[in-house]
């Protein structure tokens, strides 16, 4: 857990760039999307590791484009992304 969003925002934790459809598994505190992207699976987890479907309250049209520039991180910091899958674009994954 970051002890701040400071920590996220200059990815202390490292950072993974996905730019294929394969599914990436592992903590994730914040996505700051390279190219027009379309999120096709945007899962989180919590402490107890239950796992939840968080995109279509992170993104308003899940089936529509996330634009360039955008930055998106877990509406509870408590619980990071977890589970994230494109359909199309490429992103940087803040690491834990």
């Amino acid at each position: 857990m970051p002890n701040s969003y400071g920590e996220i925002l200059t990815a202390r934790g490292g950072s993974f760039v996905l730019n294929s459809t394969s599914a990436y598994q592992g903590e994730v505190y914040a996505i700051a999307v390279l190219e027009d992207t379309i999120f096709s699976v945007l899962q989180n987890i919590d402490r107890n590791g239950i796992i939840t479907n968080v995109l279509p309250s992170q993104i308003s049209n899940p089936a529509a484009v996330t634009k360039a520039g955008a930055l998106i991180t877990p509406l509870d910091i408590e619980k990071p992304f977890y589970n994230i899958t494109l359909t199309s674009g490429s992103v940087v994954l803040v690491l834990k």
